[in-house]
């Protein structure tokens, strides 16, 4: 909830700020709504296009990491002595045979990529609504915008 609060703060003070501005040039009547409108649409306008640059940042992150997955971080020998430390404390001193290490080490790594391809395609997903949300919202106001120019 902290975190929530400290991130309306900077929108507050951006609104606060932009209405002061155009309260200055606000005569009467018609042409202050017009600015409050014209500063709405640009608002919408500036919202959904960060909205849809960052979305395609995280397409292209999520891509990435699909594509090119970061590798396994523990190796072969850290394995062996992890193991080979818990078997000491838990079994009563079983140890695993060398070659049962090695497999149970590749199945760790092949685990460690497909959960870190499953995460990747859940965050690609994701990534697609942050763009396809907000893109035709801008679209519909940037025609708006450019019917009110002519």
């Amino acid at each position: 909830m902290t975190a929530s609060i400290l991130l309306l703060v900077p929108i507050l003070v951006i609104v606060l700020i932009v209405f002061l501005a155009a309260g200055g040039k606000i005569n009467a009547g018609e042409e202050g709504g017009m600015i409050v409108k014209n500063i709405y649409l640009y608002l919408v306008l500036f919202a959904t296009l960060m909205m849809t640059i960052g979305g395609s940042v995280s397409i292209f992150m999520a891509t990435a990491d699909i594509i090119a997955p970061t590798p396994y971080y523990q190796t072969l020998e850290d394995y062996k002595g992890m193991i080979l430390d818990r078997a000491h404390y838990e079994n009563g001193g079983a140890v695993p045979s060398e070659a049962e290490l090695e497999k149970r080490y590749e199945a760790a790594v092949i685990s460690h990529r497909q959960n870190q391809a499953a995460r990747a395609t859940n965050t690609l997903i994701k990534s697609f609504g942050w763009v396809v949300i907000p893109l035709p919202i801008f679209i519909y106001f940037q025609r708006v915008l450019a019917k009110k120019e002519e």
